[in-house]
């Protein structure tokens, strides 16, 4: 018994001498006229999306996958070979490297999946209008230059490579200028843009405020580009 109550009295002088050298070891110095620095990384780039996108939005972007999911399910259910018509344009995992389209002007197309209200078709195709890529403060845009209902907003980088997001509003009527992205939350609209091919680009908008879930712009560049 005596032996080992000197054993663990010798083991606990040894622990607290190491606990003692080590709270002696010198701190290391700073050279003469150096000021020490905490480095932070780049804010990462859906940070910088997220600060100008509206708490509903981003819940919509968040859920994607899911207004893909439910969309072409009704969609297929009733207008199957509309869709496989479509080929890529409707394949979620369709996305390319290096989304950024070309500034210039685009033949857009809007198809319309999945019904939010009972009356509406879970499939409808629209005929093509004109639409506006463009550099607005290093920012790129999209402005749809005809009819009654014009989207315009702006294509913000994201931490995935393959896609841009689309934060904008929407134009009525006759009015010349659409609403600030934020200024109208009815207006507002979120989405991302995917490159699907050479020179064919899509922009994906899902759980729209309007009839359907899923509205899938198709773009491509006009023939003759106006100078």
């Amino acid at each position: 018994m005596t032996r080992l109550v000197g054993l663990q009295v010798r083991t606990a002088g040894l622990a607290a001498l190491a606990l003692l050298g080590a709270g002696c070891e010198p701190k290391p110095k700073v050279p003469p006229g150096v000021t020490p620095t905490v480095v932070v990384g780049a804010p990462l780039k859906a940070d910088v999306w997220r600060q100008v996108a509206t708490d509903a939005d981003e819940n919509r972007l968040a859920r994607l996958g899911s207004a893909w999911t439910d969309a072409l399910g009704e969609a297929r259910r009733r207008f199957a070979a509309d869709v496989r018509r479509e080929g890529v344009l409707l394949r979620p995992d369709a996305a390319l490297p290096r989304p950024a389209p070309t500034p210039g002007s685009y033949n857009c197309r809007l198809i319309k999946l999945g019904s939010a209200t009972p009356k509406t078709r879970s499939f409808e195709s629209f005929k093509p209008f004109f639409c506006y890529v463009e550099v607005e403060d290093d920012l790129l845009t999209i402005v749809k230059q005809t009819g009654s209902q014009r989207p315009a907003g702006r294509l913000w980088e994201d931490d995935n490579s393959n896609r841009l997001i689309f934060l904008g509003s929407l134009a009525l009527g006759e009015e010349d200028q659409p609403l600030a992205y934020g200024d109208d939350p009815k207006r507002d609209m979120a989405g991302v843009l995917e490159r699907i091919g050479p020179f064919k680009w899509r922009l994906v908008i899902p759980w729209p405020q309007s009839s359907s879930k899923l509205d899938v712009f198709e773009l491509t560049p006009v023939a003759n580009q106006p100078k």
